[in-house]
C-alpha cells in the first residue's frame, strides 16, 4: 500500500508484555513493508528495534499508573491523561491525512481514555486490537480475582459496581469503574474505532454482546518469533514447563499441585507476585526466574511439554503457539483462548479449566514416551504448515487497513 502512514498507539515503548511486544514487532514489520510508521507511547525506554527499523517514535517519558510514585497523580492520569491527548493531537495535526490509519494496541496502563478525543477530531479510520478486555470490562479480564474465577456479571451493572473483583482492593475497583464510566460516557472510546481486531474465537464469543455497533470485526494472527529448527530429536526428554507471569490467575498454583499429584517436577520460567508463595508451598518446584524471549523459546524446545493452566479467558495464548513451533506439545485449560492452538489429543491435550485432577491426569498421559513423541512430531508439523510469522501478521493487518480506508473514502 503506497504512501500509507500508520500511527501505532500503545502504553509502553518497550516489551512489558504481549501487548507491547506485538505493537513493536508490528511496527517494525509494517515499516519493512513500505509504510511510514509513527510509534506513539507514554512510557520508555524505547525498544532499540524501532529506531533501527526507521520507525518514528514519539515517547512521552511518563510513568505508567502502577509505576507512578504519586498515587494521586497516577489516579488522575489513569482516568484522563491530558498531556498524552495533547501530544497525540499535535502528532496527528502534523500529518497529511491521505492514506493514514491510527492503530491502538493499548491505553489502560498509561495513555488513558483521553486519546479518544484527538482520534475523533482527526476523523481518521481507527483500528483497535483487543489484546485484553479493557474496552468493555473495568478490570480488563472478565475475571473475579477475589474468587479466582471467570466473572459472569454485566460490566458496569449495579452488581458489577458492588462486587469487589479487583486484584488489589475494593477502592481500586471503584476507581476502575469510574474510569470505565469516563471511557464510555465522556471519551466514547469504544465508538472511536471503525475497526476492531480480535485474536481468537473465544474472544468473539465472550464479546458477542459488548462490541460497538457499526465497527467492522476482523481477525489478525499475532506474530510468533520462531525458527524452523526441525522436529525435536529427543521429544521424551525434558520437563513439564510453565512460561509466563507467576500469578494466581495464570494457574501457577494449579500446575504446581497437579504436578505434585502426577509425581513430576514442575518447572517455571517467569516471575510475578506469587513467586515467593509458590516457592514456599511447593519446595519441589523449580523456579528459573525471568528469561529473555530467546531463552524462553530454548526452554520450550528442551521441555517435554508446555503447561498453560490459565484460569481466565486470555485473548490468544501466544506461549502455546510458541511451544508448538518448537515441537513441544501443550496441555491447555479448555476455558481459555490458548486451546485454539492445540488440537486435543493430537498436538496436545485440553483439561477441564481449574480442575487439578483433570490437569494431573493430562500430565500423566504425556508422561508416556510414545505418546509425547507422536504429539511432538504432529505439533511441530502442524505449526510449520501454516506458521504465525510476522509476514503473515503484516499481510493480514494491511488487509484490515485497506478495508478501513476504502470504507472511509466511500463514507
Amino acid at each position: 500500500m503506497s504512501h500509507l502512514t500508520v500511527v501505532i498507539c500503545v502504553d509502553h515503548a518497550f516489551v512489558s508484555g504481549g501487548q507491547s511486544k506485538v505493537a513493536i514487532e508490528s511496527a517494525v514489520g509494517l515499516k519493512a513493508a513500505g509504510a511510514r510508521v509513527i510509534f506513539f507511547s507514554a512510557c520508555g525506554p524505547v525498544d532499540e528495534r524501532l529506531a533501527a527499523a526507521g520507525v518514528e517514535v514519539v515517547c512521552l517519558g511518563q510513568h505508567d499508573i502502577l509505576g507512578n510514585p504519586s498515587r494521586l497523580a497516577a489516579a488522575r492520569q489513569g482516568v484522563w491523561n491530558q498531556p498524552a491527548a495533547a501530544a497525540l493531537a499535535k502528532t496527528l495535526d502534523e500529518l497529511s491525512y491521505d492514506q493514514t490509519i491510527i492503530h491502538v494496541h493499548g491505553w489502560a496502563k498509561a495513555l488513558s481514555p483521553a486519546i479518544a478525543k484527538p482520534i475523533q477530531a482527526a476523523g481518521l479510520p481507527a483500528v483497535y486490537t483487543m489484546h485484553e478486555y479493557f474496552l468493555n470490562c473495568p478490570n480488563g479480564g472478565f475475571y473475579n480475582f477475589q474468587k479466582g474465577a471467570v466473572c459472569p456479571l454485566q460490566p458496569m451493572s449495579l452488581a458489577c459496581w458492588t462486587t469487589n473483583c479487583d486484584s488489589r482492593n475494593y477502592p481500586f475497583k471503584l476507581w476502575r469503574n469510574a474510569r470505565q464510566f469516563v471511557a464510555g460516557h465522556v471519551a466514547h472510546l469504544a465508538e472511536t474505532f471503525s475497526d476492531i481486531i480480535l485474536l481468537s474465537d473465544l474472544q468473539q464469543k465472550v464479546l458477542a454482546t459488548c462490541l460497538p455497533e457499526g465497527a467492522a470485526i476482523h481477525r489478525v494472527t499475532n506474530p510468533v518469533e520462531a525458527e524452523p529448527l526441525g522436529r525435536k530429536p529427543d521429544p521424551a526428554a525434558g520437563d513439564f514447563l510453565f512460561v509466563g507471569r507467576l500469578s494466581a490467575e495464570k494457574g501457577a498454583f494449579l500446575f504446581a499441585e497437579a504436578a505434585k499429584r502426577a509425581g513430576v517436577t514442575p518447572v517455571f520460567v517467569g516471575d510475578g507476585p506469587v513467586a515467593g508463595e509458590l516457592r514456599a508451598r511447593f519446595p519441589h518446584a523449580r523456579l528459573l526466574g525471568w528469561k529473555s524471549p530467546a531463552q524462553a523459546r530454548d526452554a520450550m524446545r528442551a521441555a517435554r511439554a508446555l503447561v498453560f493452566p490459565s484460569l481466565w479467558y486470555e485473548t490468544f495464548g501466544l506461549t502455546a503457539l510458541e511451544a508448538k513451533a518448537m515441537g513441544a506439545p501443550a496441555i491447555v485449560a479448555d476455558g481459555c483462548a490458548a486451546r485454539e492452538a492445540v488440537e486435543d489429543g493430537v498436538t496436545g491435550l485440553w483439561f477441564k479449566s481449574g480442575d487439578v485432577d483433570s490437569l494431573a491426569s493430562a500430565i500423566r498421559e504425556l508422561n508416556n514416551d510414545a505418546v509425547i513423541a507422536d504429539m511432538s512430531r504432529k505439533a511441530y508439523d502442524a505449526y510449520w504448515a501454516a506458521p504465525a510469522s510476522l509476514e503473515r501478521h503484516v499481510r493480514e493487518t494491511l488487509a484490515v487497513y485497506e478495508q478501513a480506508l476504502t470504507r472511509g473514502a466511500e463514507g
